[in-house]
């Protein structure tokens, strides 16, 4: 495979994917995309027009694929390293590793992303009442992780899956924006673990010198 990474580094979206690329071991190059200029967001509007983070180019197959989980299942089949899956083999297992990595994905890292995106709006477009319902789905969504983390030691069980490359990312920014909490001590455990992670560690040591221009 000769395969391209079109991302940014703050996007925790690209995070989840970096961290399934170095979970699998797969050699790929990596291209930041600067969506501010113009000549940068043009060519990546031609090759994914909905100019979303990441996309990833297969040149050896001449395949274009988009959206972070779908991504991670392409790399999973195309993989060839023995022993390393992010997504089990067991049908039931399977299933409840794709509705976790939903919902990191839907109840963490979309709830997240509204309540810091609005802190980029001028003061008199904010949203307000947005912002706290957003805030409220993270209180919801944290109790539910916490809960399924009474079994850890990841999202799915013994095994490091999908789930978790999605997790780790939505997490890291979520718990800047609403922490935690005291109570919810089977999540900051599995936080804990997720950060000690050489893949998850060495996407948020590459990103370091981004961080000033997060805004939460």
């Amino acid at each position: 495979m000769s395969l391209t990474l079109h991302f940014h580094p703050l996007s925790s979206f690209c995070q989840k994917v970096l961290v399934g690329l170095y979970e699998l071991d797969v050699p790929f190059t990596k291209h930041v995309v600067d969506l501010a200029n113009d000549v940068e967001r043009a060519a990546f509007l031609e090759l994914w027009p909905m100019g979303k983070f990441p996309v990833l180019r297969d040149e050896t197959r001449g395949i274009t694929v988009a959206e972070s989980t779908i991504i991670l299942e392409y790399l999973d089949r195309q993989s060839t390293q023995d022993g390393c899956r992010l997504t089990p083999s067991d049908p039931d297992d399977a299933r409840e590793c794709r509705l976790r990595d939903r919902f990191y994905d839907l109840y963490v890292n979309v709830p997240m992303g509204k309540i810091v995106t609005d802190k980029l709006r001028p003061e008199n477009k904010r949203d307000p009442y947005g912002v706290e319902q957003a805030k409220a789905q993270l209180e919801t969504a944290y109790a539910i992780a916490d809960e399924w983390m009474r079994a850890g030691p990841w999202a799915v069980g013994e095994a490091f899956t999908l789930a978790d490359c999605a997790a780790a990312p939505a997490l890291f920014y979520a718990k800047r924006v609403v922490p935690f909490g005291e109570a919810r001590r089977h999540l900051a455990q599995y936080f804990a673990r997720l950060t000690e992670r050489p893949s998850f560690a060495r996407v948020v040591a590459e990103a370091k010198p981004s961080w000033a221009m997060f805004p939460g």
